[in-house]
Order: C-alpha cells, then sequence, then structure tokens
C-alpha cells in the first residue's frame, strides 16, 4: 500500500505540474497577442496625431482580437480553477461529465502539438460518483496520452462518458495502433485504478480504451 501511494504521489506531482506548465504557456501566449494587438492600437493612434489616415476596420480588428484573447484567458482561467480545486478534497461527488470535460480542455494544447482533434461526445444524462477527483483526472489523462499516441488515421480522438448499470464508462475511441495487452495498463494506471476502484478494459479490435468506474 505504501509503495502505492509513492506511485500515486509521484505520478500526482507530475500531473499537476504538467498541466500548470501547459496553461502557463497558454496564458503566456494569450498575453503575447493582447500585447501584439495593443502595440497596433498605439501606432493607429500615433498615426492619428500626425495627421495621417487610420484603417477604421483595422482598428476594430485590433480591439475585436483583444477582446477575443481576454475571453479566452478567461476560460483557461475558468479550467485551471477547477483542476486545482480538485485537490481540495480527497473524496467527493463529482460529475464525470465535468472531469473529463476539464481533462479534455487542458489536453487541447497537447492536441495540438500533435495534431489530433479531441473529440468529446456531449451528454445530457447525468453520472455523478463519488470519487477521488484528482486521480481519476490523472488516470484520464494518462489514458488520453496514450490514445493520442494510438490514434487512428482520422487523427480524432473521441472521447464519451456513459452509465451502464452500475457502472460509469469512459470510452476514448478512434483508436488504431494499440498497445500490447501485457504492457497496458502500466504501473501508474495500476495504482490509480485500485486507489479509484476501477477498471481499464481495452478492445484492440473496436479501437477502445474504457475505463470503468463504481456507482
Amino acid at each position: 500500500m505504501s509503495y502505492q501511494w509513492d506511485i500515486l504521489g509521484e505520478e500526482g506531482l507530475q500531473f499537476f505540474g504538467k498541466m500548470s506548465a501547459s496553461i502557463s504557456h497558454e496564458i503566456k501566449n494569450v498575453l503575447a497577442v493582447i500585447n501584439e494587438n495593443a502595440g497596433l492600437m498605439q501606432d493607429y493612434i500615433s498615426m492619428y496625431e500626425r495627421g495621417m489616415p487610420i484603417d477604421a476596420e483595422q482598428l476594430k480588428g485590433a480591439s475585436q482580437m483583444i477582446k477575443k484573447q481576454v475571453q479566452r484567458a478567461d476560460t483557461i482561467m475558468k479550467n485551471m480553477n477547477k483542476f486545482a480545486h480538485s485537490t481540495d478534497q480527497l473524496i467527493k461527488t463529482e460529475s464525470v461529465n465535468d472531469i473529463l470535460n476539464v481533462v479534455t480542455k487542458l489536453a487541447i494544447r497537447f492536441a495540438s502539438m500533435r495534431e489530433i482533434t479531441l473529440e468529446k461526445i456531449p451528454s445530457d444524462e447525468p453520472i455523478n460518483i463519488k470519487t477521488n477527483p484528482f486521480l481519476l483526472e490523472n488516470l484520464i489523462w494518462l489514458c488520453l496520452d496514450f490514445a493520442m499516441d494510438s490514434v487512428g488515421p482520422e487523427r480524432t480522438v473521441r472521447l464519451l462518458a456513459k452509465k451502464i448499470d452500475n457502472s460509469a464508462q469512459i470510452t476514448f475511441s478512434q483508436l488504431d495502433c494499440m498497445p500490447v495487452i501485457e504492457k497496458f495498463p502500466d504501473k501508474r494506471m495500476e495504482a490509480l485504478l485500485s486507489a479509484l476502484q476501477g477498471d481499464i478494459t481495452v478492445d484492440t479490435r473496436a479501437g477502445t480504451i474504457i475505463i470503468s468506474l463504481p456507482v
């Protein structure tokens, strides 16, 4: 048990650091775009002060870009807040769809770098479970990271949460180069599954990975 928690602690720190660094990079990118467009607006003002004509559409474009990036930053920070608050309590009732949405949004930058599309299938079905949200986010990320490495020719990983009987299932589909069963899940995933009382099923023919959790 002590060895298992050593794995969970180490993996958790790496997961939190990786996601925090990615979010920081996204915010830095937002600020760079805002700064660039603020500079353009200042150039237009300087032109106007010197009696030179300015293009109102260009001014409007810079203003709209700044507004767009502020909205983007607000979305990033909302996701960061949800992610950070997942560490507040060890066990609490959470929506599986909400947790999957958070991890999917956090992973968009990593998917973009690999030229992969993440397609989260919307679901109105309420799937609430008592779980450790941070450990579940970590497990979803590890499976998603592997799924992106195993993506099929369409370069799209499809994600779906659904409830079947007394089980909440998270499916990663559209996969191709599936793992050798003996090597998947690895020790990190096994430790997380044990802590969450969950299970993983790999279907090489269907090209899917399915996380099953007790409801």
